[in-house]
């Protein structure tokens, strides 16, 4: 299982045979680093969308139809992309529910933010946020989208046993290094934390010092945008 961290909330995932692009905010990502657009897309083979919000989801539409692969994620939106984004092949599906790709299954979970697409009218309804659990090669992969800490997360750890936690942790518009550690410590166990949706902007948490020293014992991944790491 290959992780690599694309800026900002934006993730590739190798597992089980598949290649994941969860979240790619590539053009106008100031984190992103654009020489590895290549490497960043190359094998993948479906995207996946957390919520409507810019920074998730500019640009999924062209980039879905420039590599031919399908878009999932929550049914509202995917259902408005289906119908108005020709040559855009989408699935929704909604908070429990899970998708088979080969031999990984994606299970879309709860997450607490807001989800809105901005137009020229003003911001239209985008469906719910979420974050997905995903399983392959015998393990779990929660990736949590914006979220805060929510008292579901004890269900998910239930339900799920994610060995991996993919955290928003950059505060602000979502949990910070603080609340994403009481969230690892207090209601997963996992083995393996790696913050995301930090360092971008100024006002957004620049460092992860904080989440690594909270948790004792548990592997904290910090790599930079573009680089590769074996999970």
């Amino acid at each position: 299982m290959k992780y690599t961290w694309l800026g900002h909330a934006s993730i590739r995932l190798e597992i089980a045979g598949q290649v994941l692009l969860i979240d790619p905010w590539l053009d106008g990502n100031p984190m992103f680093p654009s020489d590895k657009r290549e490497d960043a897309l190359a094998g993948a083979t479906a995207i996946f969308v957390t919520h409507g919000h810019f920074d998730h989801v500019s640009g999924v539409p062209e980039l879905a139809r420039e590599l031919g692969i399908p878009v999932y994620g929550i049914a509202d939106l995917m259902g408005w992309w289906g119908a108005s984004e020709q040559g855009v092949e989408t699935v929704g599906f909604n908070k429990g529910g899970t998708v088979r790709i080969g031999d990984v299954a994606v299970t879309m979970v709860s997450a607490t933010h807001s989800s809105s697409i901005s137009t020229d009218d003003g911001p239209v309804y985008a469906g719910a946020e979420a974050g997905y659990m995903i399983a392959g090669e015998g393990r779990c992969v929660y990736v949590s989208g914006d979220t805060d800490v929510m008292a579901d997360m004890s269900v998910l750890q239930d339900l799920h046993a994610p060995e991996v936690g993919i955290l928003c942790a950059g505060g602000h518009f979502t949990m910070d290094m603080k609340r994403a550690a009481y969230a690892a410590s207090k209601l997963f166990r996992f083995k393996t934390v790696i913050p995301v949706h930090y360092r971008t902007f100024p006002l957004l948490e620049q460092s992860a010092d904080a989440l690594k020293a909270a948790l004792p014992g548990v592997r904290v991944l910090d790599p930079e945008p573009g680089e590769t790491i074996e999970l």
